[in-house]
């Protein structure tokens, strides 16, 4: 296929990527790297089946409208914003890229008759509720403007998977963590932690410690979102990804510092955007898919660590 990724030279992006390149497809890149950078793809630039690298923004339509006459098969949408405390700091910013972006995209696969595979988030849930985890079918809470700007772009991406027959998918991923995830401010738990233990700094936790997150290693979410684009089973449906197995952050920071004396717990800073506990039900994922998650928390974290202990990229 000739696919296109946006986003791709982010973090779950860059592994999306790999995974359509080693399965043979053409690929083109679209990201303005405000939150990808170039280093993530810099080793897939010289094989024959990467096409392109395009530095650009899916708020600009024209640039998609010439981009997309290269006849793509599919689209995997991975464009975003992609931080809570952001789109608090600055809920405008995280609807035209969320929102709008989106909408940009959709006018171009409908165009040109291209399937869309959205990445939303697990962030636009609610808190899990029973011991089977969080189904599609569950309560939504847009307790961020994050959420709120992710559940817009859901919704416009069914609508026209139902109106105009347009293929689409729209996948949400639980925690995702692993190699080539950002260890500041804007990066995700797993990340921060190693890296704070790497340089003997203090674990910081937000809060009392006891929400739970469901963490899905970076490989396993690439294969489900690539797989969610090669099934026509998928069309028109909303699926989860995760491990399926939940860790409070207390016992996070616990398996990956074993001190506990060098774990401190300070104020949240956006307790009002806390989900309690994310424990994600795959079973839909499982059936449509045979998708199934590979790497445990232990084993994913490991990789991680090593990663981290021979790259500069932090």
């Amino acid at each position: 296929m000739n696919v296109l990724v946006t986003g791709g030279a982010g973090f779950i992006g860059r592994w999306v990527v790999k995974k359509l390149l080693d399965d043979g497809h053409n690929l083109w890149v679209l990201d303005n790297l405000s939150n990808g950078r170039i280093e993530n793809v810099d080793e897939f630039l010289s094989r024959k089946n990467f096409k392109e690298f395009i530095q650009g923004d899916i708020k600009d339509a024209s640039l998609l409208e010439d981009l997309f006459l290269k006849k793509f098969d599919c689209c995997y949408h991975l464009g975003a914003s992609i931080n809570v405390q952001d789109s608090i700091d600055d809920p405008k910013t995280a609807f035209k890229n969320e929102t709008i972006g989106t909408f940009n995209v959709l006018e171009e696969c409908k165009r040109h008759r291209v399937k869309i595979v959205f990445t939303s988030t697990c962030m636009v849930y609610d808190s899990a509720t029973t011991p089977a985890g969080i189904k599609e079918t569950d309560a939504i809470k847009p307790a961020s403007p994050y959420a709120g700007a992710k559940m817009a772009a859901e919704n416009m991406v069914l609508s026209y998977f139902f109106t105009y027959g347009l293929p689409a998918v729209v996948v949400r991923p639980f925690n995702t963590y692993g190699p080539f995830q950002k260890a500041g401010r804007e990066g995700g738990v797993v990340a921060i932690f190693i890296k704070n233990k790497l340089e003997g700094k203090p674990l910081q936790i937000y809060g009392d410690g006891t929400q739970t997150r469901d963490l899905l290693y970076v490989e396993d979410c690439a294969n489900f979102v690539v797989e969610s684009g090669y099934s026509d089973k998928a069309n028109g449906e909303i699926l989860n990804a995760g491990l399926g197995r939940d860790i409070p952050i207390n016992d996070l920071a616990s398996l990956i510092v074993k001190d506990v004396t060098k774990i401190q717990h300070v104020k949240h800073i956006h307790s009002q955007s806390e989900i309690k506990k994310l424990l994600c039900n795959y079973d839909k994922a499982m059936k449509l898919l045979r998708w199934k998650p590979v790497f445990s928390i232990e084993g994913g974290i490991k990789r991680t660590e090593d990663w981290m202990k021979s790259t500069n990229l932090s």
